[in-house]
């Protein structure tokens, strides 16, 4: 994960799919599906397509969270000032 948060890697995703450390990566080889290793007999092995996807969705996850996040703020001041609330105000309640 980056420093936000927001997945950035396929380790991020497939932490995601079962517990413990079911998973590895051939040593010096690039991170893909054929380079994955599977440490767990019952666990089957993703896909590239299932991890390229896995990891869009976690992103695209974060990035929705952080719109909605974003929005429903504005939206909170928008409806604090319709109040009648100063920016000071608004600022010391919400500390924004």
């Amino acid at each position: 994960m980056d420093i936000n948060g927001r997945a950035n890697k396929y380790d991020d995703y497939l932490v995601t799919l079962h517990e413990g450390q079911w998973y590895g990566w051939t040593k010096g080889k690039e991170k893909t599906a054929e380079n994955l290793i599977i440490h767990d007999s019952s666990k089957s092995k993703p896909t590239q397509k299932e991890l390229d996807d896995g990891l869009a969705a976690s992103q695209k996850a974060y990035d929705d969270a952080q719109t909605k996040q974003t929005t429903d703020e504005t939206s909170g001041k928008t409806k604090l000032k319709n109040l009648g609330l100063t920016d000071d105000e608004i600022k010391a309640l919400i500390g924004k």
